[in-house]
């Protein structure tokens, strides 16, 4: 292993180059949620509300109740609904 100015060379190109695949991975990925946003979109669904279906279903229960909660207490405060 080559160290240059106490780095060793053959390690970091290592990493950066898993860190260079997987960013390439991550692209083909976003690429393909667009790919099934739009076609969701196509189908006549709301993407806006799926978006933040998936974002919801990401979320602890509880940390999503209260949320929630937070948040009807706002709408209440502001007189809406």
């Amino acid at each position: 292993m080559a160290d240059v100015g106490g780095v060793a060379a053959d390690r970091l190109r290592s990493f950066i180059e898993r860190i260079e695949r997987l960013e390439e991975e991550k692209a083909a990925l976003a690429a393909d949620i667009r790919e099934i946003y739009s076609e969701a979109k196509g189908t006549g669904f709301d993407v806006k509300v799926i978006r933040q279906v998936v974002r919801l279903r990401k979320m602890d229960q509880s940390d999503r109740r209260e949320q929630e909660e937070i948040l009807d207490l706002y709408k209440r405060a502001l007189d809406i609904d």
